[in-house]
């Protein structure tokens, strides 16, 4: 029979096989259930009963009067929720569906992961289709963007039109926290804005949501996002196909009120019977035998139609076999070296050809594509179906394995070389891994050009891959490593610091390799960010002790960092003098974090003067490395600074500092403004002011989690006590800040200061000048300890006065 007939008579086979009554009717049932909160229709079956076909005929039976969308967790990109709402997005926003809010708190998510690039065009997968961010960066022109709430709200008036349709998201509550939220729960928001804009935007209209391959997540855990999603689509119906039934009762047992099983069996008899016929097997005695060996299920029948029914069978597997037998050899080899690919096109199939001395013709391409097991798959690529892929790689010989994992890898390495595509990446550490070409070394340079390129969501793929090859290969110590410490460094970007804490268990880092070196970094950030601050040293200083390599630099800058925060100053210097020594000309942002550490040391040395020198050249390397993050973190240090220096100027400078801190969403910056400006406005005698600056400042730096700084804050307001003449609540305040900073085991010099302010007041408190005491034994003065105290009385005696 010609190719091209016999293809659409086979589709038309299954058609009218798998569209059985009973499951249509089920079906039916289900979307009379529209409407009255989340609807799941589970089809469950063995693999090759027909899950994904009668899937594709539900969304024909209602595409014409519903919204449809698709998930296919086949695709690894699917399996990761904040990708996953991409695709939802995407398909339903193709069909009318508005998403202005979801689309705002996914551009402040995709920065929240990015927070080195500015948002473009290029980066966000839907921009082109979303009217607001359009709107947004139409009206920017070419000036980078920062994606936070607040930013993008307020650039929202700077478009050229649709601002009355806007005012909606100016007033929205859920958007106005967005920038306040921990990484963890920004990602629930996102998903609750996306299910909020689809209850609206679908307005009467019924939608379906399709998820196919459920199993291919994997762990029971790790469907955690799909069930949140799916408790929120209130309006429509999901339909999860899967090989055992989805076990959310176990989690919540409202869901079994929920969830209707639909069972999937195979066809019967009569049916078999028929469809071998009708496809062109006739031998009666033939049409029982192989209708027999599938028992019933649709893709071993289709194998018999596909293979003419040649030869007798007694299994599936053998029918499996038969198939193979039955097709040109030229033709079987293709389908296996295809079947190291997860998604193939074109030019992947000749390249393949032409590697392995096949003929590459159009002619054989479009041959493959036309068999039954063949699906489409994104962006014009093909899959093939699990069970044939499964049968089919295992065929291939070790050898030939690796050299085609290593075609494949160098092919999606070009890919990448051209666009920088997240998903080229993916696939080339995919086939790198498989074709045991890659070093742990070299997959973190791929991890780094991911996330670079604005794919970061691309890491979760990368980590589940190389979780998966890991769990299939001889334990590689190595390798396992990597996996942790790239899980660890997504943690870091989402402040997840119970997550990076489990990743990373005292003393489960190697220092002989880059990735146990990364990930000992990640594991001193989760202590630093929960406010281990002693034990975050130790880690960094083992890293800055303990390699060569650029991973250092990290690891030195939070050391001297720490070290200057703990009021070793001394020691600070020298080692950010150490690290300016090694680290690159042009690593300007670096440079510039090195600067403002130099001046934070200054400062916090009571020594202005310097302070506003080192300042100065932190900007200069901000302005050179073009970073509006260094520029806002340059103008709170400057209202600090001259709050002491020159408070009337400082109220203008903390102003501009409260603008460019919160238009980046950075609130514990907000908040050190706020304090700025308060501490300004009582050192020129403006109580109410004062006051009003610093309630903001509190407010701010008490969401932000920022215990040493909102410590600052209450001394001071008891600063401000003291000045009123209320003694007592004075003396509460500097209590209650000197227990923050004991606690955080920072800023000795404040602990200083909090005893002399309490000594000014004619008071004394056993806690506070014990922990004076103590402050004083670890301070590392730049000078001397009488000189920095010295200092230190004199500008409290003014800003007393």
């Amino acid at each position: 029979m010609p190719l091209e007939p016999r293809f659409h008579r086979v589709a038309a086979l299954h058609r009218r096989f798998v569209n059985r009554e009973g499951p249509r009717a089920v079906f039916e049932e289900e979307l009379g259930k529209i409407g009255h909160g989340p609807r799941v229709l589970n089809v469950v079956g063995v693999g090759g009963i027909g899950k994904s076909r009668l899937l594709r005929e539900f969304e024909r039976h209602v595409r014409s009067d519903f919204l449809v969308a698709t998930l296919d967790l086949q695709v690894p990109a699917h399996r990761q929720q904040v990708d996953a709402l991409a695709v939802l997005r995407m398909q339903l926003g193709e069909q009318g569906v508005r998403f202005d809010r979801y689309d705002i708190a996914y551009a402040v998510l995709w920065q929240r992961l990015h927070p080195h690039l500015g948002l473009s065009r290029r980066d966000l997968p839907f921009v082109e289709h979303s009217e607001v961010l359009s709107e947004i960066l139409d009206g920017v022109a070419s000036v980078p963007v920062f994606a936070t709430a607040v930013g993008l709200v307020k650039l929202m008036d700077r478009g050229v039109g649709a601002k009355r349709r806007r005012r909606h998201l100016r007033t929205d509550g859920t958007l106005a926290q967005l920038d306040q939220l921990p990484g963890a729960d920004l990602v629930d928001a996102v998903t609750y804005l996306f299910a909020e804009d689809l209850r609206i935007g679908c307005k009467d209209t019924p939608y379906l949501v399709v998820v196919d391959a459920y199993e291919a997540l994997g762990l029971p855990s790790a469907d955690t996002w799909l069930r949140d999603l799916v408790g929120q689509l209130d309006r429509g119906l999901t339909v999860i196909a899967s090989r055992e039934p989805v076990a959310w009762h176990q989690v919540d047992a409202d869901w079994e009120e929920v969830i209707r099983v639909l069972p999937l069996e195979g066809l019967p008899m009569e049916s078999r019977m028929e469809l071998l016929a009708d496809g062109g097997v006739s031998d009666p005695q033939l049409q029982e035998v192989i209708a027999n060996a599938s028992v019933g299920v649709p893709f071993y029948l289709h194998l018999a139609v596909d293979s003419e029914g040649k030869g007798r069978v007694v299994s599936q597997d053998e029918i499996m076999q038969r198939f193979l037998q039955h097709v040109d050899p030229d033709e079987r080899r293709y389908l296996d070296l295809l079947s190291a690919s997860r998604t193939f096109d074109f030019e992947l199939f000749t390249r393949l050809a032409q590697a392995f001395h096949l003929p590459a013709s159009r002619l054989a391409w479009e041959r493959l594509v036309a068999y039954s097991f063949v699906y489409p798959a994104s962006d014009e690529r093909f899959q093939l179906h699990q069970l044939m892929a499964n049968s089919l790689c295992v065929r291939l010989s070790s050898a030939i394995a690796r050299d085609t994992h290593s075609m494949l890898h160098e092919l999606w390495r070009d890919r990448a070389e051209k666009d920088n595509a997240t998903d080229a990446l993916c696939e080339a550490v995919y086939h790198g891994l498989h074709a045991e070409m890659l070093s742990s070394d070299r997959l973190l340079e791929y991890a780094d050009r991911i996330t670079a390129s604005g794919g970061s969501q691309g890491m979760a793929v990368l980590v589940s891959d190389l979780t998966e090859y890991l769990g299939g290969h001889k334990s590689d110590e190595t390798l396992e490593q990597t996996a942790r410490c790239l899980a660890a460094e997504s943690a870091v970007l989402l402040g997840d610091t119970s997550r990076i804490n489990d990743l990373t268990p005292a003393g489960s880092w190697s220092l002989a390799t880059m990735a146990g070196a990364r990930l000992a970094v990640a594991a001193g950030h989760g202590r630093r960010i929960a406010g281990d601050t002693s034990e975050a040293l130790t880690i960094y200083a083992s890293v800055w002790e303990g390699r060569q390599g650029p991973e250092r630099h990290p690891a030195g800058l939070w050391s001297a960092d720490l070290h200057m925060a703990q009021g070793r100053f001394g020691a600070a210097i020298r080692l950010a003098n150490e690290l300016a020594a090694t680290c690159p000309a042009d690593a300007y942002v670096l440079r510039g974090d090195l600067a403002r550490l130099l001046y934070l040391a200054a400062r916090f040395s009571y020594d202005f003067q310097h302070a506003d020198q080192y300042l100065r050249e932190a900007e200069i390397c901000y302005q050179q490395a073009g970073t509006i993050v260094g520029a806002a973190l340059i103008k709170t240090n400057r209202a600090e600074l001259l709050a002491w220096t020159d408070p009337f100027s400082a109220i203008d400078v903390s102003l501009d500092a409260v603008a460019a801190n919160a238009d980046l969403g950075a609130l514990h910056e907000v908040g050190k403004a706020y304090t700025a400006m308060g501490h300004a406005h009582l050192a020129i005698g403006r109580f109410e002011e004062a006051e009003s600056s610093l309630d903001q400042g509190c407010r701010a730096l008490e969401k932000a989690g920022y215990r040493s700084g909102r410590a600052r804050a209450e001394l001071v307001k008891a600063t401000l006590h003291a000045r009123r003449g209320h003694a007592d609540e004075a003396e509460a305040s500097v209590s209650w800040a000197v227990d923050e900073l004991v606690k955080v085991e920072v800023y000795p010099t404040l602990l200083m200061v909090a005893a002399h302010l309490l000594g000014a007041l004619g008071r004394t408190d056993d806690k506070v000048s014990r922990a004076a005491e103590e402050a004083r034994t670890r301070i590392e003065a730049l000078d001397s300890l009488d000189a920095l105290e010295a200092r230190l009385q004199y500008h409290l005696r003014g800003l007393l006065a």
